[in-house]
């Protein structure tokens, strides 16, 4: 799975402009605020209909447009196919595959399938628990459309919930139809919890083998899932904690309260880790997430790097740069001397100036990148 090229109009800050990738590592580079990560949004788009930032679309559209478009090209399988995305100020998106337009997003996942790495996923561990549900989410979603289906239904209750306990105050009488959303609620939450639990223990599976040879076999990781509730007594803590949501207007249970626990040697490293412990578990963890990948759908997902090698140590940098050299990457910098110094294999360099891309295709004997298929060309 290889994304070809991607073609911009008004997105953003690019007004027009086609990028073809090559099939390895390629690299992104330009100083801050030139549109480097912008050109990965825009691959993420493609592939899930929303923005890794969370951007609504107007916010998408270049600066005094009304609408954009992204059209992407995906190689898959011997099989090609075109992406194209309509972004407008008001209304919703307008989304084609091979020119047919689709009426649901579920229609574009498993297309494309991405693992997206920023700096922001350093701070997994030690951020908040809604942090770690968007990973098992966004994960998820990509790859199995009934756990989609599942969590978009159980959002919509949730809300409707919600809204429900705060109409109460004013209308008693809406109490009669709460059982009809917490059936709901628990049918879907039901579902979920199980997918959740089934994941994680996949990825135990993984992250142990690669935490070990990123710490030298100095540490063993293990996730623990911590669900708000469990399948079995969802009912009973809903009935519990009813006065207390009927006070305070929300559901204080469900898997949207769900968490996850990482243990370095049987020690919480959310709470009692160094910040460098934190860091080396949220690599293990994108790199589990790329292996589970692989193995659930038989093919390489896309990797993108926003600006991580910067974060990292030398250490980790090369352990990651040698455990992505069989899938395509698109890594965001704003130099190249990591690369130079390691003399990493790079296949195909872009400088990013203000909202255009110059294809750098640069040799050993100007900048010391190994660029291309052999080092002495």
């Amino acid at each position: 799975m290889i994304i070809k090229s991607i073609h911009l109009n008004n997105y953003r800050n690019y007004k027009d402009m086609e990028i073809h990738f090559d099939d390895g590592i390629n690299i992104l580079y330009g100083k801050n605020a030139q549109g480097k990560t912008n050109i990965l949004e825009s691959a993420y788009l493609c592939a899930t209909t929303k923005s890794h930032k969370g951007s609504k679309d107007k916010e998408m559209i270049r600066f005094g447009c009304e609408e954009s478009h992204i059209r992407t090209i995906v190689e898959k399988k011997q099989k090609t196919f075109q992406i194209d995305m309509h972004l407008k100020k008001s209304g919703a998106k307008g989304v084609a595959i091979n020119k047919m337009p689709i009426k649901r997003a579920v229609d574009l996942f498993g297309i494309i399938n991405i693992v997206f790495f920023s700096p922001e996923d350093l701070n997994i561990i030690k951020n908040g628990p809604a942090e770690r549900r968007r990973f098992i989410d966004a994960e998820l979603c990509q790859i199995d459309k009934v756990y989609l289906s599942d969590l978009t239904n159980y959002n919509k209750v949730l809300n409707q919930r919600n809204h429900l306990l705060k109409e109460m105050n004013y209308r008693p009488d809406l109490k009669e139809t709460l059982p009809i959303w917490e059936g709901k609620l628990m049918e879907f939450g039901k579902k979920i919890i199980q997918r959740r639990t089934l994941f994680i223990n996949d990825l135990n599976e993984i992250i142990c083998g690669i935490h070990k040879n990123i710490t030298g076999s100095k540490e063993d990781i293990v996730m623990r899932y911590e669900p708000s509730v469990t399948d079995n007594d969802f009912e009973k803590q809903l009935n519990a904690a009813k006065e207390k949501d009927y006070r305070f207007c929300s559901t204080s249970v469900g898997p949207h309260r769900d968490d996850m626990i990482f243990e370095v040697d049987g020690i919480d490293i959310r709470k009692f880790g160094s910040q460098g412990q934190q860091r080396t578990a949220a690599l293990s963890l994108k790199l589990s997430e790329i292996e589970f990948v692989k193995k659930t759908i038989h093919d390489n997902p896309i990797l993108l790097l926003d600006d991580v090698l910067s974060e990292l140590d030398s250490d980790r940098q090369n352990y990651l740069l040698n455990s992505i050299s069989d899938i395509q990457t698109i890594i965001t910098c704003t130099g190249l001397d990591e690369f130079v110094k390691n003399r990493f294999k790079v296949d195909k360099v872009f400088e990013v100036v203000e909202g255009e891309v110059f294809d750098e295709r640069r040799k050993e004997n100007e900048s010391g990148i190994w660029c291309g298929s052999n080092p002495d060309t």
